[in-house]
Formats: C-alpha cells, structure tokens, sequence
C-alpha cells in the first residue's frame, strides 16, 4: 500500500491501459471509502455509475459509431471552459497540448491526427472499467467542488490499489450515449467519465509539469 503523498505525486491521467480487468470487490472497496469524501453540509451530491463488460463495451461501440458517422457533440450542458481562457491559463492550456500530442509525434498543423489522438476518449484508452459521475441539475458551484473532491479521493484510492485512472470532461460531448446505457433520472446531469484500470506500461508514461510552487501559493506570515 502506497502512502498518500506518493499516491498524489503518482497520480496522472493515464491515456493508455491493458485489458486486465478491475475486480469488482476493489472498486467497491475504493467507491465505499471514497464516500468519506468532505462536502459542504454533508450533501454528497456525486451520483456515480460504473460500467464494466457488457455495458462499457456496448458504449464504447455506440461512442464508435457516432465518431465514424460524424455525429455532431451533443448540446453542451455546461460551459467545460471559458471562451477566451486569460493568461496564465491559456499558456497551461497550451503547454499541455504540446507536451500531449508531442508525446504521440503529432505536429501542431496535423490536426487530423490530433482528432483521431482525441477519439480514443471514447474507448477509455482501452480501459475496462468507467465510472460516470453526475450532478443534480439544480445544484450549484459549491455542489460542483464536492465531486471534484469525490473524484481525486476516487483516484487517490485508486493509486493505493496499484490502479490508474483518466478523469475525461469529453463524455459530456457524448451524454446521451452515455445516458442510452445508464439510464439516469432526468433531474441528473452528466459531468465527467472516469476510466479506470492498469497502466499499459509499454504506452508513452511522460507526465506534464505543475507550476511552481510561487505561482500558486500565497504564504501570508506573522
């Protein structure tokens, strides 16, 4: 078992898995203690589905198809980012579509490559297992934070399992297809995808860097 600050620093959104699959008692075992996740009065407003087998490979399929038919996005339900990012987020922004698709060998001006690079979203990277998280409609911001701190504990856990995971907003493009397989109560709105499963060791493992510390962090002493 690893401990936590190795489980955060060996935590990255692994875009390539093998096909060993995930056991069930371990996923329930992850989901159970990431229940404990804070939210602000208890609400826990994270719904989660997870698929495997049958299920995940019939989304997959139907994900292909819309691909290879050139189905349009679905209508967004929420704005994944702002329309004009400010610096210094749309140099982060930036720098990570570099250092992505320069780990593939895709030039900037292949940006045919750089589609078919991003389809594989909607295989999970080849993972066996997915988890779908959804928010009620009528929740707002700080409900919104809650999952995001369900989601790293989820991955967090997920490390201590010797697992890997991709948090993937890119499901949301494709929510009904998603909605067609889980079947979520109209009130829900699908958020992200979360594939899960063991890093394909033989896949490009370079990982992007974080900002200094200086960057972020503001110490105010005595």
């Amino acid at each position: 078992m690893i401990d936590v600050y190795e489980a955060v620093t060996s935590r990255r959104a692994v875009r390539a898995f093998d096909d060993r699959p995930v056991p069930k008692e371990v996923l329930e075992r992850v989901l159970s203690a990431a229940a404990w996740a804070p939210s602000g009065s208890n609400l826990q407003p994270w719904h989660a589905y997870v698929l495997t087998g049958a299920p995940l490979a019939e989304l997959k399929k139907r994900a292909g198809e819309r691909l290879a038919a050139g189905d349009p996005w679905d209508e967004p339900e929420y704005e994944m980012y702002p329309s004009a990012l400010k610096s210094p987020y749309r140099e982060r922004r930036s720098a990570f579509g570099e250092h992505r698709y320069g780990a593939l060998g895709i030039p900037r001006e292949d940006g045919e490559a750089r589609q078919r690079a991003a389809s594989a979203n909607w295989d999970c990277f080849g993972a066996p297992a997915a988890l779908f998280c959804y928010l009620d409609r009528e929740l707002g911001r700080p409900q919104w934070s809650d999952a995001g701190m369900y989601l790293q504990t989820v991955m967090l856990l997920l490390r201590a399992e010797g697992l890997h995971s991709c948090p993937q907003m890119a499901w949301a493009k494709f929510h009904r297809t998603v909605s067609e397989i889980v079947a979520p109560p109209p009130g829900l709105l699908l958020f992200c995808g979360l594939s899960i499963g063991f890093e394909d060791l033989a896949a490009d493992r370079s990982r992007i860097g974080r900002a200094p510390l200086g960057a972020t962090v503001t110490f105010i002493d005595a």
